[in-house]
């Protein structure tokens, strides 16, 4: 299994943007789909985005759809999540996470889990 970090969280104002950055290690990164997850305070994990082995797809969850890019380079065994025109209902802790197979959206599908990293929008 791969261990997964990311970083890049931070404090943003409202319609801002942040890039987060998700690196693998301990395993074959380009043998996993990749998603990120949200998780506001009070409130279950959900999911954001998602990315095929290959880089195919993505797919995301329709409040984030037009404003988050996922992609990933295999090469650094990185992914990313692009995020702009940030909301104040985008705070959260976002967690990227690692399955063998195609991207889901359940995070209980997800074998590997980051430590996450904060964002939070202000108004």
């Amino acid at each position: 299994q791969v261990q997964l970090v990311e970083s890049g969280g931070g404090l943003v104002q409202a319609g801002g943007s942040l890039r987060l950055s998700c690196v693998a290690s301990g395993g074959t990164f380009s043998n996993y789909a990749m998603g990120w997850f949200r998780q506001a305070t009070g409130k279950e994990r959900e999911f954001v985005a998602g990315i095929s082995k290959s880089g195919g797809g993505p797919y995301y969850a329709d409040p984030e759809k037009g404003r988050f890019t996922i992609s990933r380079d295999n090469a650094k065994t990185t992914v990313y999540l692009q995020m702009n025109s940030l909301k104040l209902e985008d705070t959260g802790v976002y967690y990227c996470a690692a399955r063998s197979g195609r991207p889901r959206t359940g995070g209980h599908e997800y074998d590997c889990w980051g430590q996450g990293t904060q964002v939070t929008v202000s108004s």
